[in-house]
């Protein structure tokens, strides 16, 4: 059966099936020795043979799934020019490649997938299937439920309007509101962003869930193996319950 040649290289463990089409692009790709750059090309996986950067290509024998407590200070990436500290730094034990799924930028922490399965990673940080991200912000000042409902409602940024979202306040204290955020959306550092549309800063970002995935009593910098039950819910939540909407 054919298959597109991203989501084989995202089988196989090589990269999300984003970064492929750009791999592909950009000239690292060869199918039966010819290079391939163009998007949408079509392979036959039991015949064809598939090179990505002079090393052959083949599918993983296991899909691994974690579930890693990220803590601030951390980069959302495999590697960093900078020699900033890297999500993979925490992964001690762990000799196969695993990648992020969606990104937390540096100074938020929580609910971190790790994965070798490139196609269900995919999907769970695709906007269309409508997986909802929920976070703890910690914000300064007191906010009020008429500035949540803006929230809710949607915000201009400078890259579109957010979609819809779930806003609840949990306490108030110390000049300080503790408010729950659920998003379906993953635009870049969006929860720190629509605050600071609406006049308030983030003091302290954690994401508590991932679709139906909890971070629960995981402590900063640990990771776990998801459960059979837990891998089975993300498929199901990513292959059997599509949405259209990005709305939360």
């Amino acid at each position: 059966m054919k298959e597109r040649l991203n989501k084989f290289l995202a089988r196989c463990g090589v990269c999300s099936r984003r970064k492929a089409d750009e791999f592909i692009a950009q000239g690292f790709v060869q199918v039966n020795k010819l290079r391939v750059t163009e998007m949408g090309h079509m392979i036959d996986p039991e015949r064809d043979k598939v090179i990505f950067k002079q090393n052959p290509v083949t599918p993983i024998q296991q899909n691994i799934y974690l579930m890693l407590h990220k803590p601030a200070g951390y980069i959302t990436t495999l590697k960093d020019p900078e020699k900033r500290p890297t999500v993979t730094d925490l992964l001690i034990g762990i000799k196969m490649r695993l990648y992020p799924v969606g990104r937390l930028d540096q100074d938020t922490e929580g609910l971190l997938i790790m994965t070798n399965d490139g196609d269900i990673a995919y999907r769970l940080a695709h906007p269309r299937y409508g997986i909802k991200k929920t976070y703890v912000a910690t914000i300064k000042g007191f906010i009020t439920e008429t500035q949540a409902k803006k929230l809710e409602k949607g915000l201009l940024l400078e890259d579109g309007i957010t979609a819809p979202a779930q806003i609840s306040i949990l306490k108030q204290f110390q000049n300080n509101s503790e408010v729950l955020v659920r998003i379906a959306e993953g635009k870049k550092r969006q929860v720190r962003r629509m605050f600071e549309a609406i006049g308030f800063e983030v003091r302290h970002l954690v994401r508590t869930e991932y679709g139906p995935l909890k971070l629960g009593r995981l402590r900063r910098g640990q990771y776990r193996e998801l459960t059979p039950n837990e891998v089975r819910e993300l498929h199901k939540a990513v292959f059997v319950k599509k949405t259209s909407s990005t709305t939360a």
